[in-house]
């Protein structure tokens, strides 16, 4: 029996396919079987798999269901020998030492976990979430109120599904949030982690018509970054006509091996860094201007002037009339 299952769900995306499952097969920790699960898939997905000759990969080829297909990922999910279960999406890539330090995570009886996601614009840049389940207020708001956790960070155990049931099949939406609500609400907070490094990238849903997929956390790092000169150069990047997100970045992680992906995190640190000391100082800015503003509306000064203001106003208002 593989210590992991692997669940990699897909719909047509010949295109960007291949290097997901090459994230997973290049994984440091080898002990894993890989459920592929086409939700009734028309192009070329069976012949992208068959390239594949690794024992490890379980390829179910089934008709469309309805919604997202949560129904089908139950068929695979069933099956499931592992005593963990991971989650791979066909448009997002894994750190090599992804299933390795989620492993050891879970070590600790520990029943769910996730590690720190990195979006990935499409316009050439990559941010940090820095949602923190262990801390009360933060739980609360994502089990309330939304979901800033992609199901690729995510792994928990196979028995979770014998407590809370499997994915939510009627749902239109949102299946992995409602999933990972159960288990938590089941388990509770004690037996949930948090692995505050990046082991995974995530890119834009296709299906998903804006460069930030629809995350207003994403455009206010955006809006931070500005024109991104001083963002650190491994956090940004650029896509040739004709290629995709996924291939330059896999290519990139191929190459840069080990060194890249430590500074790849480093570089997360620093960008994150960076943002809560210009956050600090533009609060700190503001109560210098609130503390000015105060001293100047109680001096002297200001009130025997006040007349003389009210005049030049009234002044002002004879002469637009």
């Amino acid at each position: 029996m593989p210590r992991y299952s692997i669940l990699l769900p897909t719909h047509n995306r010949a295109d960007v396919l291949p290097f997901s499952i090459k994230s997973i097969l290049s994984q440091t920790e080898g002990d894993f079987e890989l459920l592929i699960v086409g939700d009734g898939c028309t192009g070329d997905t069976a012949q992208i798999i068959s390239q594949f000759s690794d024992p490890r990969i379980r390829y179910f080829d089934l008709p469309k269901a309805p919604f997202f297909g949560y129904a089908n990922r139950n068929i695979a999910l069933r099956l499931a020998r592992g005593d963990l279960i991971a989650y791979a999406q066909d448009d997002d890539l894994m750190l090599p030492d992804h299933l390795a330090r989620m492993g050891q995570l879970m070590e600790d009886e520990i029943d769910w976990a996730y590690s720190r996601p990195l979006w990935v614009t499409t316009d050439g840049f990559v941010v940090p979430f820095g949602t923190n389940l262990l801390v009360p207020s933060e739980l609360k708001h994502f089990l309330d109120v939304t979901n800033t956790i992609p199901s690729n960070c995510v792994v928990h155990r196979r028995e979770c599904f014998d407590r809370v049931g499997f994915w939510p099949e009627n749902s239109r939406g949102g299946g992995d949030w409602l999933l990972w609500k159960k288990i938590i609400s089941q388990c509770g907070a004690s037996k949930i982690s948090y692995l505050p490094i990046p082991t995974t990238l995530h890119f834009r849903a296709f299906r998903k018509d804006s460069r930030v997929s629809g995350m207003t956390q994403i455009e206010t790092w955006l809006r931070f970054i500005g024109s991104g000169e001083s963002w650190p150069a491994v956090l940004r990047y650029s896509v040739p006509e004709g290629d995709t997100e996924q291939k330059i970045l896999f290519e990139a992680l191929q190459v840069g091996g080990n060194a890249l992906v430590d500074t790849l995190r480093e570089a997360t640190l620093h960008a994150i860094d960076r943002q809560c000391w210009h956050s600090i100082q533009h609060e700190s800015q503001l109560q210098d201007a609130r503390a000015l503003l105060d001293a100047i509306l109680a001096s002297r000064s200001w009130r025997v002037t006040e007349p003389l203001r009210r005049g030049l106003a009234f002044l002002k208002k004879l002469k637009s009339w």
